[in-house]
């Protein structure tokens, strides 16, 4: 069994403080921010050492560590072909006059390519929250920052925001498409910490995996399943935290923009009402959760694999971006959507600081939605799918 342990600022480990790193000027708010560490045992040794924590005023909590995974796309076709990715223009990032200038953005994924063509001009930090070391052999996040911020490959152009320059990677899912809650908070405090405006999260908390592998340790199904939803409803209220910590970030700097995909576990090509609804960290309190659109006769339509309730929708399928070795590949997700918004996110805070507006996250995320637009929608189109629309950019 293993137990992810939030610490307060005062109590860190080692490892923990060599992690935590403050605010650049903003020591007061940095320094209230958790670190996290990891215990395993038996159930007999973890209820004596739980019960020791219980006790100490610096442990914030603990709770069982919960798997995570990307969500996971579906590839498209194998040649991209030439031109412009679709989304480029279905967002109007290609009639805006912004470009993400001063913007820094994070990525949290599995990691990247730095060496593509794409990204060519970027300065990139990347840190590995996953144990897999950096860098990028599942191709899923090198896609998702192509759309953020890549720049033009072969005459064809895949990134929303080209003039971003400042880019984080967080690496908080494996090789294999697969991580847990620990690295998805820690990669959410490194950002936060290293002063991210735009932060992208293209995964899912496993609530399934971790029934499957607490049964596979020995545990009853009923026990099992009792165990996942503790784990998950903690991580519901300690991801809010983070959340409403990022909106307290306000207070002393600019704040961030959280972004995440609703998931692609719906299946209306089955059946019109076979939905489901987004999850975290989509649904985390605070996070733009993203709807993926796709291409049709009759306007922009919901893909059938978008899970329902997001708070907008993007481009997701068919898209054209980078991938790992230099080229370009086509997929398709809310994992696509997903930087799409982060991408105009991006625009949209060089627009507020460009208009002498309050240049805050608040700010950003109030002009985001009021510029989403349902004109070019297909008819028919359930708003509980689509949220306030479609973005578009400044």
């Amino acid at each position: 069994m293993e137990y992810m342990v939030l610490l307060g600022p005062k109590r860190r480990s080692a490892e923990g403080a060599a992690r935590d790193i403050r605010f650049r000027g903003l020591p007061p708010l940095g320094s209230e921010l958790p670190s996290t560490e990891v215990v395993r045992g038996s159930s007999e040794e973890l209820s004596d050492a739980l019960k020791d924590m219980a006790r100490d005023r610096e442990v914030w909590d603990a709770w069982p560590l919960m798997p995570t995974q990307l969500i996971k796309p579906f590839d498209g076709v194998a040649d991209p072909g030439s031109g412009d990715s679709w989304g480029i223009a279905a967002v109007q990032a290609d009639k805006s006059g912004f470009t993400g200038a001063g913007i820094r953005v994070a990525v949290l994924d599995t990691g990247i390519d730095r060496a593509h063509p794409a990204f060519e001009g970027v300065q990139i930090r990347e840190a590995d929250f996953s144990g897999s070391g950096n860098g990028d052999k599942h191709g899923h996040g090198t896609h998702c920052a192509g759309t953020i911020f890549g720049r033009d490959v072969n005459g064809s152009r895949i990134g929303v925001a080209r003039g971003v320059t400042q880019a984080l990677i967080g690496k908080i899912l494996g090789d294999d498409g697969y991580g847990d809650t620990r690295a998805a908070f820690d990669g959410l405090i490194w950002a936060m910490n290293e002063g991210a405006m735009v932060i992208s999260m293209s995964i899912g908390f496993n609530f399934p995996g971790m029934v499957s592998k607490l049964v596979a340790e020995g545990l009853e199904p009923d026990l099992a399943t009792s165990q996942a939803l503790v784990a998950y409803g903690l991580s519901v209220r300690w991801f809010d935290m983070l959340m409403n910590m990022a909106k307290r970030l306000q207070d002393l700097g600019p704040g961030c923009v959280v972004v995440a995909a609703a998931g692609n576990e719906s299946k209306r090509n089955i059946r019109p009402d076979y939905e489901i609804a987004a999850s975290l960290p989509a649904a985390a309190e605070g996070v733009l959760s993203t709807g993926a659109l796709a291409r049709s006769p009759d306007g922009y339509a919901i893909a059938p694999y978008s899970n329902t309730f997001p708070e907008l929708c993007a481009p997701g399928t068919g898209i054209k971006s980078a991938v790992p070795g230099g080229g370009l590949g086509i997929k398709c997700g809310t994992s696509m959507a997903c930087p799409h918004v982060a991408g105009v996110a991006a625009l949209w805070w060089q627009a507020v600081r460009e208009k002498r507006l309050p240049a805050k996250a608040d700010t950003v995320t109030t002009q985001l939605r009021a510029a989403c637009r349902i004109d070019g929608l297909a008819p028919g189109v359930n708003p509980a799918a689509r949220g306030s629309g479609l973005v578009i950019a400044p």
